[in-house]
């Protein structure tokens, strides 16, 4: 009987040195529907992220999306390549976006360091080589979340400061989901072939993101949820809009969102999130609105 989940990928005719990465294959949303909650969480949610002085990433068939992140404590990180890719080094055929969301860091691509607080960007264009990461203290490492998408055109490396980001302060407190939006890789900020990516900060006292829910059958993405406390869950909705279901979600894990879904939060406190897309454009703005009376 076929298995679903996140599997891991080998080729025995290729040379085994060459680093394997897990694969998260695409789920129709007529499988999706009679999905129980073990599998939804195989299938969707990804709990790999923790580890320290390692990479931590998954390939996820949705827009060929690579996610998840780096924990350098006293070590160097190198990204290496992957089998799966079929290509001489990392981005020779990608871009990749990176939020720092830890302790002072690293970044350094193709020689040059950059120094990033939390809240910073770094976007590594397609062509760049060797991209390492380090922390400044083990003690308080720095912890880089990763976004990697396809592309076909080259844009230079660019650091953006989190104050740099145009931050917006958005919804209100009655409602629950007054919040402040980063946004750093888009139409109007750090230039791209394709990937789009920011993060979203909720006000103490609010709890809801992205509510009305949208879809946007035109690009697949992924959420990554951090300052959760220990102690704290956060209840992402996902699905087809008249036909959603839950998944808990704790501190420092992601979640992937295909093209058919919505993708909407409620935290037990509030938490912040990385949201982070790619697909047919890069418009913001572009989504199918949801009314909220409409959900099921």
């Amino acid at each position: 009987m076929y298995r679903f989940g996140i599997h891991n990928f080998k080729n025995k005719n290729r040379m085994s040195s060459i680093a394997q990465l897990p694969v998260a294959y695409a789920v129709h949303h007529v499988q999706y529907a009679s999905f129980t909650t073990q599998e939804l969480r195989d299938n969707f949610l990804l709990t790999n992220l923790k580890t320290v002085n390692q990479i931590n990433l998954t390939y996820a068939m949705y827009d060929r999306l690579i996610a998840g992140t780096v924990i350098p404590s006293n070590q160097v990180l190198h990204l290496p390549n992957y089998e799966i890719l079929k290509s001489n080094f990392f981005l020779e055929r990608r871009e990749l976006g990176i939020i720092n969301v830890g302790g002072e860091g690293t970044i350094t691509v193709d020689g040059t360091a950059y120094t990033v607080n939390k809240y910073d960007c770094v976007y590594a264009g397609m062509g760049s080589k060797e991209v390492s990461f380090a922390s400044t203290d083990a003690a308080n490492p720095a912890l880089f979340y990763l976004l990697s998408s396809t592309a076909h055109a080259t844009h230079p490396t660019v650091l953006m400061k989190g104050s740099e980001a145009s931050p917006v302060t958005l919804g209100a407190s009655d409602t629950c989901n007054e919040r402040t939006i980063y946004k750093y890789i888009h139409v109007q900020g750090i230039q791209s072939c394709q990937l789009v990516m920011g993060l979203t900060v909720l006000a103490k006292g609010s709890v809801w993101n992205t509510m009305p829910s949208h879809i946007h059958d035109r690009r697949s993405e992924v959420y990554f949820y951090f300052d959760v406390a220990d102690d704290q869950r956060v209840m992402h909705f996902m699905g087809k809009p008249q036909e959603t279901k839950n998944l808990v979600i704790a501190n420092h894990e992601a979640v992937l969102s295909p093209e058919w879904s919505i993708h909407s939060g409620c935290g037990t406190a509030n938490y912040s999130f990385i949201w982070g897309m790619a697909g047919e454009n890069k418009d913001y703005s572009d989504v199918d609105a949801v009314p909220t009376i409409t959900l099921r």
